[in-house]
């Protein structure tokens, strides 16, 4: 499920099992992500994401979503080092939310708050409680709640303005081979991207219902994102002395 990339044991919150247990902060440790090459963004985030990773397209089961991608290789992030620090300004909120999740509660369709059971912070020893002695969030679950619900409409807008990119035709493959100091090379495949050309032939009317919805400035957020590319290879240059000769290969979101 794409959108539990690093969660290992997802389970749902619940205050009778969860009555006495804490959730305690890991600080700045990204490390649970460490093996992730590319997390969803909402369309609220690209001006933001934007100046830093490469925003573009995908298919993730049946959808189609906007991701930021964080590495050239699979299982690789090029944004968490060796000591588990986010080395870039803005850390999307795929992975802030981070060991919280909303997830479908079977055939139901309503959402229940998860928690992963593999992060380290989860015990009942120390941090702060989830649950109240009346059996109620503490404001520290009530928090991560509503940033939660937050998210869950940013990702239901952008559903959305997916669809719209659908509906008028203006994804195309974007597929790419990015050379880097040595000789290897790396192969973009599977990707999407908007059509430029595509997007200036839009008539008058279904211009102006991009702008009127924010989602134009979202189209060349995307597009400008596209130029952080170099910086990227940038940063796969630094970490090929550590890697083994053969690691060129085609690249897929994971």
């Amino acid at each position: 499920m794409a959108d539990l990339l690093f969660y290992e044991k997802p389970v749902a919150l619940n205050k009778v099992t969860h009555e006495d247990t804490r959730i305690k902060s890991m600080g700045r440790d990204f490390r649970f992500a460490a093996r992730t090459n590319s997390v969803i963004v909402a369309g609220v985030e690209f001006t933001e994401a934007a100046r830093e990773y490469p925003i573009v397209f995908a298919q993730v089961g049946a959808k189609v979503v906007p991701v930021a991608l964080l590495g050239m290789r699979n299982a690789e992030n090029l944004f968490v080092d060796d000591k588990g620090n986010w080395t870039a300004r803005y850390i999307p909120a795929f992975v802030r939310r981070y060991p919280f999740v909303l997830a479908e509660a079977g055939d139901s369709g309503q959402s229940v708050v998860c928690v992963d059971e593999g992060y380290l912070g989860f015990n009942q020893a120390d941090g702060e409680l989830l649950f109240n002695e009346q059996g109620e969030p503490t404001p520290v679950l009530k928090q991560a709640i509503d940033f939660l619900e937050e998210y869950q409409r940013q990702y239901v807008r952008t559903e959305a303005f997916v669809k719209r990119l659908q509906d008028n035709d203006l994804l195309m493959a974007l597929n790419a081979k990015v050379d880097v100091k040595g000789g290897q090379q790396f192969a973009l495949t599977g990707l999407l991207a908007v059509d430029e050309k595509k997007l200036l032939a839009l008539s008058d009317k279904q211009a102006l219902e991009l702008y009127r919805s924010g989602e134009l400035a979202w189209i060349y957020c995307h597009l400008m994102s596209l130029g952080t590319m170099g910086s990227m290879v940038d940063r796969v240059a630094k970490r090929l002395p550590q890697t083994e000769p053969d690691s060129s290969g085609e690249v897929t979101c994971n």
